[in-house]
């Protein structure tokens, strides 16, 4: 039974594989270095994250942004743990990250028009 398990795993393993070798072009050569990766991408240069702090109240607030857009929030109270707040999505409301915060379902962009 084992010598046949080990059989039915080789014949897996190339028929799995078989494709991929016969998926290489003939005239496929190596390339001697990859080139990086572009810094910049046609003129625009990529944006990073900034952080703006500011007092509410007692508590401190860190606002972080991206392109102008507020994405997520840290407060920090003066007794007790810090706690963030994020958008679900561009349109809706504040969500609070904590032991009882509602589920949050992934939401990506795969295409835009």
């Amino acid at each position: 039974m084992r010598d046949f398990s080990r059989l039915l795993l080789a014949i897996c393993i190339a028929a799995i594989a078989m494709p991929v070798w016969a998926a290489a072009p003939k005239d496929a050569e190596l390339l001697e270095e990859v080139p990086p990766p572009p810094k910049v991408i046609e003129g625009q240069p990529i944006d990073q994250p900034s952080v703006a702090k500011r007092k509410d109240g007692e508590n401190d607030v860190e606002e972080y942004s991206l392109n102008g857009e507020v994405y997520m929030v840290k407060v920090t109270p003066p007794s007790g743990k810090p706690y963030y707040l994020h958008r679900e999505d561009r349109n809706g409301d504040w969500v609070h990250d904590g032991p009882t915060r509602p589920l949050s379902v992934p939401k990506w962009i795969l295409f835009r028009f």
